[in-house]
C-alpha cells in the first residue's frame, strides 16, 4: 500500500511511526502548506515526495491511500477531493466540524466503495475491546447506568508544553481556528469509549459547556480563547441506559486518563486506559453479592493503523468507519445546541444508522 500523509504537525509523527512498522506499507509522500514543517517531517521519516498543496499530490497520483492528519476544520475540504480521486482515507478525529459535513464524507465514501476509517485511537485499548466482548455476551446483563470521564491537565501544568506559547495548543482553544474545544478534541473519544463498550448509539444528550478565563481579554496573539475547556453531560443510549459523561483540561492530577464504569442487571465493569493494554475489572457471578471486583487478564489487540491496512488489502471496510464518526459528530452538534438552549436534545432516529 502506497500511503501519503496529509498534514505534518505533531500527530503526523505517530502516523508515520505506526504505519512505518507495518510490512507492506510504503509512505511515499507528505503534504503540508508549511514548507519548513513539511521538509523537517519528511527528512525525519525518509519520505521522498513533498507537496505544498493537495492539488499537487493528486496531480502526481501515485498512491493508494491517505492518512489525513490536518486540523479538525480541514478534514472535510481535504478528504472530499481525495474520495473523488478514488483514494482510501484514514482520517483523524473528529471526522468534520459539523454533522452535515461528516454525513457528506461518510455518504460519498460509502457510495464510492472506498475504505474509510477514523482514528478513534482509544479503540486500540485492549481493556475496552474485552469489555465490549463481555457486555455483548451478556456477562453483566442489561445495561442500566454508566459513568465516563476523560481527564487532562495541560491547562494547569506544562508537562506537554506551554499552552499559552505554542501553536499546537493554542489552536485547540480557539473556535475561530477550527476547534470545538474539549468536547470535540477528547469528548468524542470518551463518548466513543462508552458507546462502543455498551454496544448502542446515543439517543439523547443534555450538555453544559464551560469556557474559563485564561488570559487578559481571553486573547493571545491571533488566538481568541473561546473554545470550551470543560463539559458535563447526561446521556441516554438507544438501549435505554442512562449515564453521565464529562471531560476537562483543568483536571489537575490527571495527565491523560479515561475512566468508564458500566452497571447492568447482573454485574458491573470498570475500564481505564492505564498501561499498555488498559485495565479491566468485572463484578459478576459469585462476586456480585459481595461487591468484589476481579481484574481480567488481557492480550494485545490490533491498532487502528493495522486495521486500516488490512481493510485496504481485503477491500472490506474496517471500524470505526466514517459513518460511525458522523453519528458521533451529530451527538457533538446536539451537545452544543443543548448547552446553548439549556435543555435535553433528542437525536433523530432517522439519522441513527447503526455502525459499530
Amino acid at each position: 500500500m502506497r500511503l501519503v500523509i496529509v498534514g505534518t504537525g505533531g500527530m503526523a509523527n505517530s502516523h508515520a511511526n505506526k504505519f512505518g512498522e507495518i510490512e507492506g506499507v510504503d509512505i511515499v509522500g507528505g503534504v503540508d502548506r508549511n514548507e519548513e514543517r513539511l521538509t523537517a517531517f519528511c527528512d525525519e521519516h525518509n519520505i521522498e515526495k513533498r507537496f505544498t498543496s493537495l492539488e499537487e499530490a493528486l496531480a502526481w497520483g501515485e498512491f493508494d491511500a491517505v492518512a489525513n492528519v490536518t486540523p479538525d476544520a480541514v478534514h472535510h475540504p481535504t478528504t472530499m477531493p481525495l474520495l473523488a480521486a478514488g483514494k482510501h482515507v484514514f482520517c483523524e478525529k473528529p471526522l468534520a466540524s459539523n454533522f452535515a459535513d461528516a454525513d457528506e464524507m461518510a455518504t460519498v465514501a460509502d457510495q464510492a466503495g472506498l475504505i474509510n476509517m477514523v482514528n478513534l485511537s482509544y479503540r486500540d485499548v485492549s481493556a475496552l475491546q474485552k469489555a465490549h466482548e463481555l457486555i455483548a455476551a451478556g456477562e453483566i446483563g442489561e445495561i442500566r447506568h454508566f459513568e465516563a470521564s476523560y481527564l487532562q491537565s495541560w491547562l494547569t501544568q506544562p508537562a506537554w508544553g506551554h499552552w499559552d506559547k505554542e501553536e499546537k495548543w493554542l489552536w485547540r482553544l480557539s473556535e475561530s481556528h477550527g476547534s470545538l474545544g474539549v468536547l470535540g478534541d477528547v469528548g468524542i473519544h470518551i463518548l466513543d469509549f462508552a458507546g462502543f463498550a455498551i454496544g448502542a448509539p446515543y439517543q439523547s444528550v443534555s450538555c453544559h459547556l464551560k469556557t474559563f478565563d485564561k488570559a487578559p481579554g481571553n486573547q493571545i496573539g491571533e488566538y481568541k480563547l473561546d473554545a470550551n475547556d470543560s463539559f458535563t453531560m447526561m446521556a441516554e443510549t438507544a438501549s435505554g441506559a442512562v449515564g453521565v459523561v464529562h471531560a476537562s483540561r483543568f483536571a489537575s492530577g490527571h495527565m491523560n486518563d479515561l475512566h468508564l464504569q458500566i452497571h447492568g442487571t447482573k454485574g458491573g465493569i470498570k475500564v481505564t486506559n492505564t498501561g499498555d493494554l488498559g485495565e479491566l475489572f468485572v463484578c459478576s457471578g459469585p462476586n456480585l453479592e459481595k461487591a468484589e471486583w476481579e481484574q481480567v487478564a488481557l492480550s494485545p489487540t490490533p491498532n487502528n493503523y493495522r486495521k486500516f491496512v488490512e481493510a485496504v488489502k481485503s477491500g472490506v471496510n474496517g471500524h470505526p468507519t466514517f459513518r460511525h464518526a458522523a453519528n458521533l459528530q451529530q451527538v457533538l452538534d446536539l451537545a452544543v445546541e443543548s448547552s446553548k438552549a439549556g435543555g435535553r436534545k433528542d437525536i433523530p432516529l432517522s439519522t441513527q444508522l447503526q455502525d459499530a
